[in-house]
């Protein structure tokens, strides 16, 4: 069974970093989808980056590109989301997700598009 645990989240100032961590197990395969996500109480489910495994593509959202970065450690199965400049609008409740397969007509950071999910990790950004 595939599974996802983020770790790395916390309470931060604003204009401070943080690196969250997806810990991946379970694939029998090398080549899969990987997605960072969040929801803040009351708001939708929102991408944040993306990564391919077999290519190291990445797409980032708008609202983290420039300040934001996902990888990839092969060696050690985990996914990372490093976000620098952090902001109030950035706390959220922050998710990794994985497919092996892309769905015809979505982004990679729709929602819809994975169907494994981690627990989440808390962000805090105060002002």
């Amino acid at each position: 069974q595939v599974r996802l645990v983020e770790s790395g989240g916390g309470s931060v100032q604003a204009g401070g970093s943080l690196r969250l961590s997806c810990a991946v197990s379970g694939y029998t395969t090398s080549n899969y989808y990987l997605g960072w996500f969040r929801q803040a109480p009351g708001q939708n489910r929102e991408g944040v980056a993306a990564f391919y495994t077999a290519m190291g593509a990445k797409v980032y959202a708008d609202s983290v590109k420039g300040r934001s970065t996902v990888s990839y450690d092969n060696a050690k199965y985990t996914l990372y989301l490093q976000l620098s400049n952090l902001e109030p609008a950035d706390t959220a409740l922050y998710y990794c997700a994985s497919t092996t397969t892309r769905q015809t007509g979505l982004s990679l950071l729709d929602a819809r598009t994975y169907n494994v999910w981690g627990q989440g990790t808390q962000v805090t950004v105060s002002s």
